[in-house]
């Protein structure tokens, strides 16, 4: 019983804090005269995966890899067809041009990449399969790469603003 109460609360606290961060990343995007597909592609995303890097810091320390890869898949999932589909049911979803050409191609290659990268017996004839530092530092390498574009993106809008 105590279990199901203490998540009732942390789920409170979950849906309040969602709430501030939205508030303060629409409050940033404001200040700054940046775009919100830009504070959600940074800010909230880094704020909503904060909790997800936790978890999968504390799984991978324990060994438990299953649990890291799991999370991972698992939100993007819930992200893309849930979230997307319970949000666009209660308003419809403007995807701007840019979107549809750059940041979800950007995601799809991405997610074609992990494929690759963690079916190691594709491209070295191993058993096994996995995600090795090499790995991690060609993941961390494309995650500079991509903000490197977001900031190289905002610069370019707020010049135009001004």
């Amino acid at each position: 019983m105590l279990t199901f109460i203490l998540f009732i609360i942390g789920f409170a606290f979950l849906i309040k804090g969602a709430d501030f961060l939205v508030d303060g990343a629409s409050a940033i995007a404001k200040k700054l005269k940046v775009s919100d597909l830009i504070i959600g592609l940074t800010i909230v995303a880094f704020g909503t995966s904060a909790p997800e890097l936790i978890v999968n810091i504390f799984a991978s320390i324990q060994g438990n890899t299953q649990i890291a890869i799991g999370n991972v898949l698992g939100s993007n999932i819930i992200n893309i067809l849930v979230i997307l589909g319970i949000s666009s049911i209660i308003f419809p979803l403007i995807v701007t041009k840019e979107t549809v050409w750059k940041q979800i191609p950007f995601c799809l290659f991405v997610t074609i990449l992990l494929g690759l990268l963690v079916n190691d017996n594709l491209i070295s004839k191993n058993n096994g399969a996995g995600i090795s530092r090499i790995d991690g530092i060609i993941l961390l390498l494309f995650f500079i790469i991509f903000i490197y574009y977001i900031l190289k993106n905002t610069k370019k809008f707020i010049y135009h603003i001004s």
